[in-house]
């Protein structure tokens, strides 16, 4: 609970151990001791093939579910599974209630087939604000941290995206064209350009931890769920980079924004590739 006359900067400061032991116990308790162990009752369909769901997903989120609120009296959870069941739970994020948007295994398709590149993400927003993130790959022994105003940091060390390398192509990560509509498609053929090497995203906040770390130079994104976005915008930003839209403007995890839009590793950058998607559109 915020005590009186604490900031909200010094509360998360003060909560942010017990948030990462939540998520790490999340991981311990229902993702790791399925890992490469599950078994085909524990893998479902959601809208199709490549969007799917398992037994460590929901348990995982009910588990964050039942421990963040306790952390912040007054707080609700907005998680992926719990949307897909009831879609009216997503307006929260838009609430006048601080929320816990929470991915609980981002990179399922990865995990699934016993790919390490997954992670658990779970950020703290409020009015619209994402105020704090973790990204935990718990097959990596990866967690990245961010407090707005405080830095990202992996593992406890420092993060810095620096810049692309002048005279390089710029590294960018595009969403799968399975996600995409006709429209977002050709904004996306804006990238297929000299001075570019375009590739398919795996997992969301993996993409984000890896411009955050300067391994890659930008995302372009073409959906906006929260879940996926929320941690990793705010650690690229704290990492100092920046997110545009294709309209110019910084993505909202509210949403409405002009899609695709991009993360990248500097301000320069993220108005290049929106530039690039602008065009392509």
């Amino acid at each position: 609970m915020i005590e009186e006359n604490e900031t909200i900067e010094e509360f998360l400061a003060r909560i942010a151990s017990d948030v990462e032991e939540a998520v790490r116990e999340a991981a311990a308790r229902e993702i790791m001791p399925r890992f490469r162990q599950l078994a085909a009752h524990e893998v479902d369909q959601k809208s199709g093939p490549h969007d799917l769901v398992t037994d460590a997903d929901r348990k995982a989120e009910l588990y964050l579910t039942e421990v963040l609120p306790k952390l912040l009296p007054g707080s609700v959870v907005v998680g992926e599974e719990a949307v897909h069941a009831d879609p009216y739970s997503y307006e929260a994020i838009q609430g006048d209630e601080p929320v816990w948007i929470v991915d609980p295994v981002d990179g399922t398709r990865q995990f699934v087939h016993g790919d390490p590149g997954f992670c658990t993400m779970v950020a703290l927003a409020h009015h619209g604000v994402v105020r704090a993130s973790w990204t935990f790959a718990p097959a990596l022994d990866q967690l990245a941290t961010a407090i707005r105003g405080q830095g990202a940091f992996l593992n406890g060390t420092p993060l810095h995206a620096g810049t692309p390398e002048p005279g390089r192509d710029l590294r960018v990560a595009t969403s799968h064209p399975d996600y995409t509509t006709d429209e977002q498609k050709r904004a996306l053929l804006g990238l297929w350009t000299d001075g570019v090497h375009a590739r398919a995203c795996g997992s969301a906040g993996l993409e984000y931890l890896a411009i955050a770390r300067g391994e890659l130079d930008a995302t372009a994104f073409s959906w906006e769920a929260a879940w996926d976005h929320a941690a990793g915008i705010l650690l690229v930003e704290e990492a100092g980079g920046a997110h545009l839209t294709r309209a110019g403007e910084p993505f909202r995890i509210t949403g409405g924004n002009a899609l695709p839009f991009t993360a990248a590793r500097d301000a320069a950058t993220a108005r290049r590739v929106a530039e690039l998607l602008s065009g392509g559109a």
